[in-house]
C-alpha cells in the first residue's frame, strides 16, 4: 500500500512551504529551533505518540538512526509528539521519562493541544492522518515527502540523500 501523499515526486518549486509547528513545549534543546534556523538543512520531522506501537518499534528507532548517521548541519531530525488519543496517559512528565529511557536525544516538540481532547494544532494544520508520520523538508523549507505509517529505511535514506544532493 502506498502511504505517500501528493508532495512526493513534485517538482521542488511546486512543493508547498512547511507551515510553522505549533508547539506547547520542547525537550532536548536549550533554544528551540526556528524555521529560520533550519533553512539550509534538510529536516526529517518524525511525528509520534509514545503509546503508538508503530512509533515505538519503527518510527522512533528510524529517527534515532537518521540522527546518528547524518551530520546535524546537513539533516536536522525533529520529533513531534502529537497526541490525538489517550490524552490523560501521555503527559509531559511521562514523555520526558520516555525520552530519557529510550535515549532519544534529538529535539522533540509537543504539539499544541486543542484543549478539548481533539486533534492537536500542528496535526490538524498539516493534515497528518495519524502516527507514525514522516515529513521530509528540503533546504528551502518545502515539504518534499509526507508519509504515513512504517517506511523502509533504505527508501527514506535515498530520499534524504537526494535532498542533500540538491545542494543549497
Amino acid at each position: 500500500m502506498d502511504r505517500r501523499t501528493h508532495q512526493d515526486g513534485a517538482e521542488p518549486d511546486a512543493a508547498p512551504l512547511a507551515p510553522p509547528l505549533e508547539v506547547a513545549r520542547w525537550f532536548n534543546v536549550t533554544t528551540p529551533p526556528t524555521q529560520a534556523d533550519l533553512v539550509g538543512r534538510v529536516v526529517a520531522l518524525h511525528v509520534f505518540q509514545l503509546l503508538c506501537p508503530g512509533c515505538v518499534f519503527h518510527g522512533l528507532p528510524q529517527a534515532q538512526r537518521l540522527a546518528r548517521i547524518f551530520p546535524s548541519d546537513a539533516l536536522q531530525v525533529i520529533g513531534l509528539h502529537s497526541v490525538f488519543e489517550h490524552h490523560d496517559a501521555m503527559t509531559d512528565v511521562v514523555l520526558e521519562a520516555f525520552l530519557h529511557e529510550n535515549r532519544i536525544s534529538f529535539p522533540v516538540a509537543v504539539d499544541r493541544p486543542d484543549g478539548k481532547g481533539g486533534l492537536p494544532a500542528t496535526m490538524r494544520r498539516w493534515g497528518f492522518r495519524g502516527t507514525p508520520t514522516l515529513v521530509l523538508i528540503d533546504r528551502q523549507g518545502r515539504i518534499r515527502h509526507h508519509g504515513f505509517g512504517q517506511e523502509d529505511d533504505l527508501a527514506v535514506g535515498a530520499a534524504i540523500g537526494a535532498l542533500l544532493a540538491e545542494g543549497p
